[in-house]
């Protein structure tokens, strides 16, 4: 029987109660792609939004982070990396502030910064394509410390950056760093810049950690570029480990650990593939791996009621987009022609977002690709992933920032 959604009638579904709304970092308020604010439209035909304002940006990869009216941008302006805040409703400038850099792209790729910001509470903290590590008062844009982690533990140049964002857990800043000896994962306090513990020797991947409660315990997950680490935030101890990555050098894992219960996907390229971890007591066990399901270059999956869906393939090479049945990885339909892109979740609906600029609403459902909409807001190249927030989306490439509005009623209503 066809599955024809009733979320259509109010799209993105209504937020949970105390929900803000806010997209404070990577991935959104809990780092899984699942925006949880109020609605963008309320119809099941949705037409295009409209644009509240444009604005140019310098260079970088780095996705906007919005918390209340303010938004922030991090981005590369000559020979600097500016964090800059801003009215997300009228696009004008809060405060900016900026250091030096000289980083160079081994590629001739773009030279910003690649990590989104991460604000909580007061602070706001950024790591640039160097290894500069930065906290920000975000009223005012204040710099309270700052960390240069390639030169202090001596970390050699990555293909592209560095591009992991900060995770705050409690009172700690945790990253993947990727120094040595003992120093591939950081626990920074975040309030000093203090180092309160290091972990392993792995190097740093591209991947941006999370964490979750597994079994009543609170946990951190790091994709390094050696594999999958679970560890307890407030001391470092690890609680579990799995070597999964390219036999071969040209290694990059991106796409950030998706917590599902006690279960975790993690994906890559290269020849490495996707497995479902199992989490217990007694240790991890898979429940499936293979490099023919849903293999993520760089865009984190996102998960919805048994399903993952997200980008099969190298960007290079026509990737498609793919819904994974999540306890088997049996493929359930497969999406070409769209090129590479990222993947985000709001209520019933999936939000997916090209390289070329096009943007896509299609209906969250196993059975096949069914868009809802299609508008190209932004020119090539767009690898930033976007914010949803406050009803709103806000989307950058490496000269534009652009907010759109899906509804002036129901935008005006939730703020």
């Amino acid at each position: 029987m066809s599955f024809v959604p009733l979320f259509l009638f109010v799209w993105l579904g209504l937020a949970p109660p105390g929900a803000s709304g806010d997209w404070p970092q990577f991935l959104g308020p809990t780092r899984n792609g699942v925006y949880d604010g109020p609605p963008l439209v309320a119809s099941d035909k949705p037409s295009e939004p409209l644009v509240l304002w444009r604005r140019p940006v310098g260079q970088g990869y780095a996705g906007p982070a919005v918390v209340g009216s303010k938004l922030i941008l991090f981005h590369r302006v000559g020979d600097e990396e500016v964090v800059e805040c801003i009215d997300r409703r009228t696009g004008i400038t809060f405060w900016k502030s900026s250091y030096p850099t000289a980083y160079r792209d081994s590629f001739g790729f773009d030279e910003g910064p690649r990590a989104t910001p991460t604000i909580a509470g007061e602070y706001v903290y950024t790591y640039g394509a160097e290894g500069t590590l930065s906290c920000w008062q975000l009223k005012d844009g204040t710099r309270v410390w700052q960390v240069r982690c390639q030169e202090r533990w001596r970390i050699p140049p990555s293909f592209f950056g560095a591009a992991t964002s900060p995770l705050v857990v409690g009172d700690l800043l945790l990253l993947n760093v990727g120094g040595r000896p003992n120093a591939g994962i950081v626990a920074f306090d975040r309030k000093t810049g203090k180092v309160k513990w290091t972990a392993t020797d792995h190097e740093a991947s591209y991947s941006s950690p999370v964490s979750a409660r597994v079994g009543g315990r609170l946990l951190a997950f790091f994709f390094t570029r050696e594999g999958f680490v679970a560890l307890r935030p407030e001391s470092g101890t690890i609680v579990h480990q799995l070597h999964w990555r390219s036999r071969f050098n040209a290694s990059v894992n991106a796409a950030t650990p998706l917590v599902v219960g006690n279960r975790v996907f993690l994906s890559a390229c290269y020849g490495t593939g996707a497995t479902v971890l199992e989490l217990s007591e007694q240790g991890l066990k898979q429940l499936w791996q293979s490099d023919e399901s849903l293999s993520n270059h760089y865009a984190t999956s996102i998960y919805y009621r048994g399903y993952l869906y997200g980008f099969h393939g190298r960007q290079e090479y026509g990737p498609e987009l793919r819904c994974v049945r999540f306890d088997t990885g049996e493929v359930m339909w497969s999406q070409g022609g769209l090129g590479a892109g990222t993947v985000l979740r709001a209520g019933e609906v999936l939000v997916v977002t090209s390289e070329r600029g096009d943007v896509w609403l299609a209906a969250l459902t196993p059975e096949a690709w069914r868009p809802l909409l299609r508008f190209r807001p932004l020119g090539p190249t767009v690898r930033a992933y976007p914010a949803l927030a406050h009803g709103c989306m806000f989307l950058r490439n490496n000269e534009e920032l652009v907010a759109l509005r899906f509804s002036d009623e129901l935008v005006q209503r939730a703020d």
